[in-house]
């Protein structure tokens, strides 16, 4: 066998492999509900022409969840709480996490709300925290994600389902 062919073998399996990786960890991601099928949808939208829609939306969110998590932040601290702020402030949160499928962190908005609604300020406070630990976790999962599907794409192989 040449080493060539060997070569070529070798970068096949570690593609294989990294297919295997990426399928297995977003199915890891539906199973344990971080996303929805609404992320599906999201990642359909993406094309040849815009390879990296997915993760600009993402990053998006990103941005925005954490200017709203710092003025629900500010917000509470506050000795009159606004709720009318807070609760427009989750309302954005609960609908942006809604709109790419982040499905905890949206959950976890959804019972934020009934908070604010009866405006209880210790069970803002703790939906707050919620919501970040929430957000964190679904944060770091999709940056795994991501990296998972660039080192697929570097090592020249296509994402699965494309």
């Amino acid at each position: 066998m040449s080493a060539v062919k060997l070569e070529s073998e070798t970068m096949a399996d570690g593609v294989s492999q990294l297919q295997k990786q990426l399928v297995d960890y977003t199915a890891s991601l539906f199973d344990e509900a971080f996303l929805d099928e609404q992320f599906n949808q999201l990642q359909q939208l993406q094309d040849e022409n815009n390879p990296d829609f997915v993760v600009e939306v993402v990053s998006l969110f990103f941005k925005d969840s954490e200017r709203l998590m710092d003025e629900l932040s500010k917000a509470l601290d506050q000795q009159t709480v606004d709720f009318k702020l807070v609760d427009k402030n989750v309302h954005q949160l609960k609908g942006s996490s809604s709109s790419i499928g982040v499905q905890r962190v949206h959950r976890a908005c959804i019972a934020f709300r009934d908070c604010s609604e009866e405006q209880n300020v210790e069970g803002c406070l703790k939906s707050l925290q919620h919501v970040k630990h929430e957000y964190s976790l679904v944060k770091n999962k999709l940056e795994t994600l991501f990296n998972l599907q660039k080192q697929l794409l570097a090592a020249g192989g296509p994402l699965p389902g494309k």
